[in-house]
């Protein structure tokens, strides 16, 4: 399996961004999605996820973004996407998308070690 994330780039404090990732090699419909992020001398972040099909959908948000950013999925596309609005400057990492085969739940969800697979990054930088 494979995904590749795209989407991101330079916008201003209070903008909004929309990153996507497509994967392949996967049975889509049922693996769970999500999103991490790195910024420079910090660990790597659990941002969102998404379930599959086959466990209702149910998405996680860490604290810091919950209210301001959006997972959601498009399986006839075999894509998942992050809306981020009200960015900040705090946002500023590198974007990973990660999927796997196994249901996340609210006390694992944003543990790197459950995702089995992840794309390279992509750059998303808030301005102040």
């Amino acid at each position: 399996g494979q995904v590749t994330e795209s989407g991101g780039g330079v916008v201003q404090t209070g903008g909004s961004l929309r990153l996507s990732c497509t994967a392949s090699g996967v049975d889509f419909d049922d693996v769970a999605m999500g999103w991490f992020r790195q910024a420079p001398g910090k660990a790597r972040e659990g941002v969102a996820c998404i379930n599959g099909k086959a466990h209702g959908g149910s998405y996680f948000y860490a604290d810091t973004v919950e209210g301001r950013f959006t997972i959601s999925r498009d399986n006839a596309k075999n894509t998942v996407y992050l809306q981020m609005n009200s960015l900040e400057p705090a946002d500023t990492a590198m974007y990973y998308c990660v999927a796997d085969s196994f249901i996340k739940y609210s006390g694992s969800w944003n543990s790197p070690d459950q995702y089995t697979y992840w794309g390279q990054g992509t750059q998303v930088t808030v301005s102040s």
